[in-house]
């Protein structure tokens, strides 16, 4: 499958109500999703998980919240923004979307 045609994965920010840790984290992940977009990369809308909710979750992150998971790539205490923001080009690619390849192609040529 090409990088172009690729399906994006969700964006999961694993947290808990009242932690500011986890809407400091939030807010550098909408902000760097909105920008992917503008710049017409893949930018999946992103997911928050309560672990409160979920047994499971609060015993496997309770200590790491806030926690972004992108597919398989996992990164716990996400609380610097250019980590932040490494981990999501590296977890979703840097290739553009194929409807800004599109959108950039002169008029007249062949679109994908």
């Amino acid at each position: 499958m090409s990088e172009l045609s690729r399906t994006p994965f969700a964006v999961v920010l694993y947290g808990a109500p009242g932690c500011h840790l986890c809407q400091a984290a939030s807010e550098v992940v909408v902000a760097h999703l909105a920008a992917r977009r503008s710049d017409g990369l893949e930018a999946p809308p992103l997911t928050h998980r309560d672990i409160h909710g979920d047994g499971r979750l609060l015993r496997a992150y309770m200590e790491s919240i806030p926690v972004l998971e992108v597919g398989d790539a996992r990164l716990e205490l996400a609380t610097s923004p250019a980590g932040i923001r490494a981990f999501l080009d590296g977890a979703l690619g840097t290739q553009r979307t194929a409807d800004a390849v599109a959108a950039a192609s002169p008029p007249g040529s062949p679109r994908g």
